[in-house]
């Protein structure tokens, strides 16, 4: 006699248990290219360098912490109060800031594609099948009621590492992102700063031309006296009014445009220009030494380099995220709840069901859909190579040419000083001679004239320095560096 043989049916549990070991079994990869920096032609030093490192040294370890807030280099307490107030309340500054967290949030929603999604529902209906239909008893004709309670899982398996690479995509351009809220940060920063430079020459220049209208009243008075005794003719008296007359027209014109940066600078900390003001103070500090990083350092510290090559990181990924639709696609789903046609046993032990199992799908034609995908996957990542190093190469380019600037006017303020002191002894020289009888009035007015000129161009010059200075230390990114940017899950930029 043959023993019976009893087969015991596969619960839920250890089909779903089957299912998902087979599934981790399968040999998972990423396609699609992995990352790697791309390399840039990077001079040993900067040409405009100067030799004697009057204006700039080669930056140590130490100076980037010491720096902390970069504008403090120049000394200025009222220049660290605004700078601290665009920080925190400029509205540019808070729009970049607001898609920034949205690029984080991004960044969330593509992780989440790692997990299976669950959902859950509740229906009633009532419904009547066709008396008609073939196959149809009379008995389940109806009318007859239904519940249901199901539960449903779908989860894709990420085989070929479609969703790595979104993830690794989405992490990149969240850095990008951070990269620029810190670009807009420090550009905000040096434009509050030049602005403020600007305005304090503009002072400087109001408080000079004080002077000279005082000195030019005098002048005034004095062929006024002369004229009248006789001395001096209505030619001299005219000459005076007039050099009068115009340096006071040019002290008004100063006030319209030391008004604008007013206004400018009170936009920038985001304040109305009716609820700031700035005193008039005159511009007397020179610029300071700036540490000068080394050309390799830069791509380090310069945030719009950061961001375009995250972007580049980011571009490659998508590459691999176009690569992976020509793969199959796996995912496992399953159902289960509760479901009868009374309510009253609705949630009873019988009335349950279940379902599980992998579904695979590939896509055979698509006319050319997905290749043009992938093509156009690469030429954006070949675009943002291309801008990576177009911005790599501004970025020397402003270096280089703020040091330039900052050594040329260096030496133009040691000749334009000496100018000055000459046309200041030429004034007093002439003034003597005129009074003595020896020289015309216009003499006076030509010596007056170049003097003005002198020492305005002299103000100028100073104020260039400070402003070269303020966009040297824009340049060279600050005190920033790619370690400040946040770091994800994968190996990025920081970790590389």
């Amino acid at each position: 006699m043959r023993s019976a043989r009893f087969v015991k049916r596969p619960s839920a549990l250890s089909l779903a248990g089957l299912v998902l070991s087979a599934c981790v079994a399968l040999p998972a990869c990423t396609v699609g290219p992995d990352y790697v920096k791309p390399g840039v032609s990077v001079p040993a030093n900067f040409k405009e360098a100067a030799a004697d490192g009057t204006a700039w040294k080669i930056a140590k370890p130490g100076d980037r912490a010491s720096r902390g807030k970069w504008w403090t280099v120049y000394e200025d307490p009222l220049l660290n109060a605004l700078e601290d107030v665009v920080t925190s309340s400029n509205q540019d500054l808070l729009v970049a800031a607001s898609r920034y967290r949205q690029a984080r949030a991004l960044v969330e929603g593509t992780r989440s594609s790692y997990f299976p999604t669950v959902t859950a529902g509740a229906s009633v209906s009532r419904f009547r099948n066709s008396g008609n239909k073939f196959g149809t008893p009379d008995s389940n004709i109806g009318p007859a009621n239904e519940f249901q309670l199901p539960l449903d899982v779908s989860w894709e398996l990420d085989i070929w590492g479609r969703v790595r690479r979104a993830v690794e995509s989405s992490e990149a351009s969240a850095q990008a992102f951070a990269a620029d809220l810190e670009t807009i940060r420090l550009s905000l920063q040096a434009e509050l700063a030049v602005n403020y430079f600007l305005l304090r020459g503009i002072d400087s220049e109001r408080l000079l031309l004080d002077r000279t209208l005082v000195s030019y009243r005098k002048a005034h008075e004095l062929t006024i006296n002369r004229h009248e005794g006789g001395v001096a003719s209505d030619a001299d008296v005219a000459q005076a009014e007039t050099q009068l007359r115009t340096a006071q027209a040019q002290a008004v014109d100063l006030r319209v445009r030391r008004a604008q940066l007013e206004h400018a600078i009170a936009v920038l900390i985001g304040k109305a220009p009716a609820e700031f003001s700035l005193p008039q103070v005159g511009l007397e500090s020179l610029p300071p030494v700036v540490p000068l990083a080394l050309p390799s350092e830069l791509l380090e510290r310069r945030p719009d380099i950061a961001s375009a090559e995250r972007q580049m990181a980011s571009a490659n990924a998508q590459i691999g995220v176009a690569k992976a639709a020509f793969y199959p696609t796996l995912s496992i789903g399953a159902t289960a709840g509760f479901a009868s046609e009374k309510a009253s046993n609705w949630l009873d032990w019988p009335s349950r069901f279940w379902s599980i199992g992998p579904a695979a799908a590939l896509t055979l034609f698509d006319a050319g859909r997905r290749r043009a995908v992938s093509d156009q996957a690469q030429a954006a990542y070949d675009g943002t190579v291309a801008a990576y190093r177009q911005t790599v190469l501004t970025a020397f380019q402003d270096v280089e040419d703020n040091l330039a600037e900052l050594a040329i006017l260096a030496e133009e303020a040691q000749v334009e000083e000496s100018a000055v002191k000459a046309s200041r002894r030429s004034v007093a020289q002439t003034t003597n001679r005129y009074e003595a009888g020896a020289a015309s009035y216009l003499d006076v007015v030509v010596a007056q004239t170049f003097a003005l000129t002198n020492e305005r161009a002299a103000v100028d010059i100073a104020r260039r320095r400070m402003m070269a200075s303020v966009r040297l230390v824009k340049a060279l990114g600050g005190d920033w560096s790619v370690a400040d940017l946040p770091a994800g899950e994968t190996p990025i930029a920081a970790k590389r």
